[in-house]
């Protein structure tokens, strides 16, 4: 399997990128998230997940390993295809999806276009422990106030923190006392940073 492409970026679309890799140019589909996080110079490096079937081999392209397992995440639950993940990462992000998983919040991911009432309840009901496990959430962190954790990360985010270790220092904060404010929580994670 090709796990990963670095070289040049030929190509950048919303839907997808040209990347050439020592002469051979790769046509990988990609989400908006990835779109807007790829930046246009010219070497690029690109986490793939590589898609086989009977009539075609298909590169989808990640800009973070995050997006990539819950895109694989996705893929394993009945009734979610390739271009269905796609379309739920171009809607939310990585950390909304795992959030909204994590948080048996049907109505979020049934907002998404092209997934119904049951099928969201299927993401739910089996990726819900998989992402409770894997991301190591606390189910009391999860189901308390986001939108105070979102406005803190992205406080932190604009104070010049990268978001995966301001996101680990916010939980671990919350965790501790659900009931903070936004201001509470970054002036304690600020510490911890």
């Amino acid at each position: 399997m090709i796990t990963h492409l670095t070289g040049k970026l030929v190509e950048k679309n919303p839907t997808h990128i040209i990347v050439e890799c020592s002469g051979v140019g790769y046509f990988v589909n990609i989400s908006l998230h990835t779109f807007s996080k790829i930046s246009d110079s010219e070497n690029i490096q690109i986490y793939t997940h590589l898609q086989i079937k009977e009539d075609s081999h298909t590169l989808f392209g990640f800009a973070e390993k995050s997006e990539r397992e819950i895109f694989r995440l996705l893929l394993s639950v009945s009734g979610i295809g390739s271009s269905t993940a796609r379309t739920m990462l171009s809607s939310m992000s990585p950390g909304q999806i795992r959030d909204a998983i994590a948080g048996g919040d049907v109505p979020a991911i049934q907002a998404i276009k092209g997934i119904g009432a049951k099928t969201a309840q299927r993401v739910i009901l089996d990726l819900r422990d998989k992402i409770l496990k894997v991301y190591n959430i606390d189910e009391v962190s999860v189901n308390s106030n986001n939108t105070n954790k979102d406005e803190a990360l992205s406080a932190l985010e604009v104070l010049g923190f990268a978001r995966r270790q301001a996101e680990k220092v916010v939980d671990k904060v919350i965790s501790q006392d659900p009931t903070l404010s936004v201001e509470d929580i970054i002036k304690l994670s600020l510490k911890n940073l």
